[in-house]
């Protein structure tokens, strides 16, 4: 995962530790409607346009042999609360 800023977070026990520690502190945000997911084999693209109307969220997942999905590529955006 592309965060904090300029580094990454890698593994699974990593990204729980990440957002064990920032999701706290985080902002509440209001889960905007995802469209249509693209799917290519066991590969597949989700994205979401932020209601603020300033570009775009993306996922790219894949598929597990036992059927469940795990992300690929994820890049979140987040937002500094106002002080």
């Amino acid at each position: 995962m592309a965060y904090p800023p300029g580094r990454q977070t890698v593994g699974r026990a990593a990204i729980e530790r990440l957002w064990a520690e920032a999701l706290p502190h985080m902002p509440a945000f209001t889960p905007e409607k995802p469209l249509p997911t693209l799917i290519s084999g066991d590969l597949a693209l989700t994205s979401t346009p932020p209601s603020d109307g300033a570009g775009a969220r993306a996922q790219v997942v894949r598929r597990q042999p036992d059927g469940s999905w795990l992300r690929v590529l994820d890049q979140p955006e987040f937002v500094t609360p106002a002080r």
